[in-house]
């Protein structure tokens, strides 16, 4: 099962690199990155891990190797976050959201519809996070060349 996981994550992370037109050269890391956040996210879940705390743990892991795959390929960091998210979205969950206030079953649907507005806002938080982790330790680089 985690092999299944692990080359459907990689796909859906390099099928949306080619749909977004990222360079050829990047749509191997996009998928490699979006596959190492599916991976966290579902060994922190199997862990007991909550689901939020889990998309924003692995949102970040997400955001740290774009930032390194960014400097590392001299690319911009974008190329390889959006590609990264990509599995940890909700969007089955919010079919299912939707499809419940379709068929008049409001008490699920507002239930799934919170929770995935829930894990989306975790993906928004953990990309931030690493952004000012980052912005921190290069302001404390800068400190010490002065």
């Amino acid at each position: 099962m985690l092999v299944e996981q692990l080359i459907t994550s990689f796909i859906s992370s390099a099928g949306f690199g080619i749909l977004f037109n990222v360079p050829k050269e990047s749509i191997l890391k996009c998928g490699i990155v979006g596959m190492i956040g599916w991976i966290s996210y579902i060994l922190l879940t199997d862990a007991g891990m909550e689901m939020v705390l889990a998309t924003v743990l692995a949102s970040f892991i997400v955001a740290v190797i774009s930032q390194f795959f960014a400097k590392l390929y001299k690319t911009p960091i974008i190329i390889f976050t959006v590609g990264g998210i990509i599995p940890l979205v909700p969007g089955g969950m919010a079919y299912d959201a939707m499809r419940n206030f379709v068929e008049n079953d409001y008490n699920s649907a507002i239930n799934l519809a919170a929770r995935a507005f829930m894990v989306s806002g975790s993906i928004a938080m953990g990309l931030v996070f690493s952004e000012v982790i980052n912005q921190i330790i290069r302001k404390s680089k800068l400190g010490v060349k002065r």
